[in-house]
């Protein structure tokens, strides 16, 4: 472990808590643009996570400990997975940990956290809205490790840093199996932010919530913790969808400040194209049924596994 490697660690981390908001309020904004309004700035999302911490929370009388605990659980989880994803600088102190798998079992600890807190009140729509996320995860779960198995059979390791240095250097070329595999990880992100064509994050009707359902019992810092977190996975995806797929100009740590601040450049254009290309594809998109859903990422699982197969034939015919 090198102090650039330290160094970077904690800048890397820094930066994704402030700027997880920041990527949220762009995207709103962005969206607002793109539909003819003026829009809120893209510090709104921070303003508002401010106001909400100095309010004091409101608890129903028929929750008990595990509403006061969830939103602590789904942050710090969330959050160790948001330190494990490479964003500037590649060969950080946590690298050796920075495994999908480790990812996957992380965002799903934060997903049973949250569909732990909907239920423990009791309410219809908490209920409901935890039925709905659990029941898109055992669909969107199989398909994010299926689509991992394409990058290890590429790349020989499931190791974020070790397969972005592998496509960084062209190894696997162009390939359909990795078209195959991209589609069904935006499938994914798009189920597991709650974002168009599955979810909607400004979504009043309360029939067709998913996420926002689980929340409607929140309030004060504990719906603060719970808005973090939603940016935070957002940063997530949109930052592992740029070092796997887009690799280039990421530092290594041993670069130094000026190498830093090329590969902070790098990865800033990289997050604010994928926002650009988040807030079109929304602006362009209407919601689906809610049964349509599970044909959604019942689709994406189905990419993911022609992928692995695809790749599987390929390499052992080779």
């Amino acid at each position: 472990m090198t102090p650039g490697g330290i160094v970077t660690q904690l800048v890397h981390l820094a930066l994704m808590l402030a700027l997880a908001p920041l990527l949220v309020g762009l995207v709103r904004w962005l969206k607002a643009r793109l539909m003819g309004r003026r829009g809120a700035t893209p510090l709104q999302p921070w303003r508002d996570l401010l106001k909400l911490l100095r309010k004091q929370p409101l608890l129903a009388e028929s929750a008990s400990a595990v509403s006061i605990a969830a939103p602590y659980l789904a942050l710090g989880a969330t959050a160790a997975a948001v330190a494990l994803v490479p964003g500037f600088a590649r060969g950080m102190a946590l690298a050796p940990m920075a495994d999908l798998i480790l990812v996957a079992g992380l965002l799903a600890l934060s997903r049973f956290a949250l569909a732990l807190a909907a239920m423990d009140v009791g309410t219809a729509f908490g209920d409901l809205g935890a039925a709905r996320q659990m029941s898109f995860a055992a669909l969107a779960e199989p398909a994010f490790i299926l689509s991992v198995l394409c990058f290890a059979i590429l790349a020989g390791s499931t190791n974020i840093d070790a397969i972005g240095a592998v496509f960084a250097e062209g190894g696997p070329g162009l390939r359909v199996s990795l078209l195959l595999a991209l589609l069904a990880l935006l499938a994914v992100a798009l189920a597991e932010n709650g974002r168009l064509p599955v979810d909607s994050p400004s979504t009043q009707l309360e029939l067709t919530m998913v996420h926002e359902a689980m929340l409607l019992e929140t309030s004060g810092r504990y719906l603060a913790l719970w808005e973090m977190q939603a940016a935070l996975r957002l940063m997530l995806w949109l930052s592992l969808l740029a070092a796997l797929f887009l690799p280039f100009g990421t530092a290594p740590a041993f670069s130094g400040v000026f190498g830093w601040a090329a590969g902070l450049l790098a990865w800033a254009v990289k997050l604010a194209g994928l926002a650009v290309a988040l807030a079109v594809f929304e602006s362009a998109t209407a919601r689906m049924r809610l049964f349509r859903v599970p044909e959604f990422l019942g689709a994406a699982l189905l990419l993911a596994l022609l992928g692995a197969v695809f790749l599987f034939l390929s390499t052992g015919s080779a």
